[in-house]
């Protein structure tokens, strides 16, 4: 199912502002590694948010930040509340996403399978 427009730009004004919260105002250390908003999920009505996020580091620190994130949830969201100009500010629920990850191990093993074959020319650069 498409997502409406009016769900659509919230949901990129949601990560833009999310990224400059953590960034800017959270002094947790539990959220000193890099965290990157994959994507924002809004509901039709524009009450409930899911944030997918992708930390570096390992799998305890990746579990850490976002356990961090979705405690501050409030915090957040009172953030939010000066920024958005939202009737209300939906409810965040941060997901760990390993999409980025699992991309990276892909290719590489992509790399490993093309260097193996000698029919496979390298590319040029």
């Amino acid at each position: 199912m498409q997502a409406s427009r009016r769900t659509e730009r919230v949901n990129v004004l949601l990560r833009q502002l999310l990224s400059e919260i953590i960034a800017r105002d959270m002094k947790d250390p539990r959220l000193a590694h890099i965290i990157t908003f994959v994507h924002v999920g809004v509901s039709k009505d524009l009450r409930y948010a899911k944030v997918y996020t992708s930390v570096l580091g390992s799998d305890m620190e990746r579990k850490s930040a976002v356990e961090a994130l979705n405690a501050a949830s409030g915090f957040i969201r009172r953030e939010l509340t000066g920024r958005l100009s939202l009737k209300s500010v939906p409810h965040l629920t941060f997901i760990q996403d390993n999409s980025i990850e699992n991309g990276t191990r892909l290719l590489g093993k992509i790399t490993e399978v093309r260097s193996d074959d000698p029919s496979v020319e390298a590319p040029a650069e």
